[in-house]
């Protein structure tokens, strides 16, 4: 993830290309959920209905965005001294959930119908009407996923690139549904089990996508440390400017868009207080010329021994 984070993309500008994005996505969710809801049950298709609810999560998960961006964009008061940008990434943890109980919504539903079919059972025949849904449904979602992911990456927000993947999650669900239900119409009875096995190994995917979005939010939450790459390149810029030496104590970590650091530097000890300030302020300028005007930075200075 990119640390560094220009001051255009902070603040109202950011929140309202942000609302505009998920805003989007809502309304191209919302109907997409009213027409998988309808072609489901028009077309007799199950598979269709199951991927309508799956569009429902992702509605679902566009509230939780709009709301939780709100929260995340206030600035510093008395109650959260460095904000609150840990709101966006508790958001990104509930989409990795949510993303996570509907892959395995969608294995538990697929292998009960496999099953099914191997103690001799039938699967309904689905309708055109649920095939050209399941079309209609893989390309808006994924033009939905390029333009969201975009944003997301433009922005450096945790939570729109985690509900990008939520609408590609979709779209692998409306692939399996399409290849289930092809497979039925073309094929014949016998290969209705298309449907739930496809379904089945969609649900993977989606599993795999949750996983990437809950484990660096967790690690955020929990104040995991920087990447050590990260850390290494905090000290070579402290230890480029001139009288800074033996950088020690340094803490690291994720505060929503921003970064945290804290670190303890060594410096003669004939140095005026004035002195020491300024090259602490040289310090604190190099870094977030690298990480962002927004980085939190604490220097304590030490008398060199």
């Amino acid at each position: 993830m990119n640390t560094q984070l220009s001051d255009r993309q902070e603040g109202p500008a950011r929140e309202r290309e942000i609302y505009k994005v998920t805003i989007v996505g809502s309304v191209v969710n919302f109907v997409l959920l009213l027409f998988k809801f309808f072609a489901g049950i028009a077309g007799h298709s199950a598979a269709m209905l199951a991927d309508a609810v799956h569009s429902l999560s992702d509605f679902v998960t566009d509230i939780i965005v709009l709301v939780f961006v709100r929260l995340s964009s206030k600035p510093e008061d008395a109650d959260h001294d460095y904000g609150h940008g840990k709101y966006e990434t508790l958001a990104t943890a509930i989409i990795g959930v949510c993303l996570c109980l509907v892959g395995l919504g969608i294995l538990w539903n697929g292998a009960n119908s496999i099953w099914q079919v191997i103690q001799g059972g039938t699967l309904p025949e689905p309708g055109m009407l649920a095939l050209i849904a399941a079309l209609i449904s893989i390309a808006s979602k994924e033009i939905l996923y390029q333009y969201t992911v975009y944003v997301g990456r433009k922005l450096d927000s945790q939570a729109v690139v985690a509900n990008a993947w939520h609408h590609r999650s979709d779209a692998f669900s409306s692939v399996g549904t399409a290849i289930g239900i092809g497979g039925a119409i073309l094929l014949g009875d016998q290969w209705r089990v298309l449907d739930p096995i496809a379904a089945v190994v969609v649900s993977f995917f989606i599993i795999k996508v949750s996983v990437k979005l809950l484990v660096p939010s967790m690690n955020e939450l929990l104040e995991k440390s920087l990447p050590a790459e990260v850390e290494d390149e905090i000290l070579r810029i402290v230890l480029s400017c001139p009288g800074a030496t033996s950088p020690h104590h340094l803490r690291t970590r994720r505060i929503g868009t921003r970064s945290s650091i804290d670190l303890h530097v060594r410096m003669d000890g004939h140095l005026t207080l004035e002195e020491a300030h300024h090259k602490a302020t040289e310090i604190e300028n190099r870094l977030k010329e690298r990480f962002g005007g927004h980085t939190y930075i604490n220097i304590h200075v030490e008398p060199l021994k």
